[in-house]
């Protein structure tokens, strides 16, 4: 044993980076494309750059899909490899990923992205005046507090 092998024997264990792998039954939500906005579930891996995708339930055909083109979520569901749309269909059910999707951060944020997007004028104008309204209430109890305190 030389200081090599004392300095490796000290090193603590490595924990993994990334949490998150591509791998077949794994959910990803499309960031582009003809697709995009849309999530599906990885049935198959082509290469080194791309996976085949399927979502019945969310309006995805099957086809080839390039990883930068893709975020890889939390979800992943035990189906077969390059399972058929009907035993596909069937997990996705089982499973219940689609409400476990729409319960994570990611696809409220997105949710909350698409809302305001799609507002009109109007909106947006009732938006500011009710920001403006909170601000005024959080400074006035800020001042209040501020002021009791001296």
């Amino acid at each position: 044993p030389g200081p090599i092998d004392a300095i490796l024997l000290s090193c603590s264990p490595v924990t993994m980076v990334y949490s998150r792998f591509v791998e077949i039954g794994r959910m990803v939500y499309i960031n582009s494309g003809p697709e995009k906005g849309k999530t599906a579930i990885v049935v198959d891996i082509i290469d080194q750059n791309r996976v085949l995708a399927e979502g019945p339930q969310m309006g995805v055909n099957r086809q080839a899909l390039n990883f930068k083109n893709l975020t890889l979520t939390s979800i992943k569901i035990a189906i077969a490899r390059s399972a058929r749309s009907g035993p596909l269909k069937k997990a996705i059910e089982k499973s219940d990923c689609i409400a476990k999707y729409e319960a994570t951060a990611m696809a409220k944020k997105l949710a909350a992205r698409n809302k305001r997007a799609a507002l009109t004028d109007f909106e947006r104008f009732t938006v500011k005046v009710n920001q403006q309204k909170r601000a005024r209430i959080v400074r006035a109890e800020y001042r209040k507090l501020k002021k009791s305190s001296k």
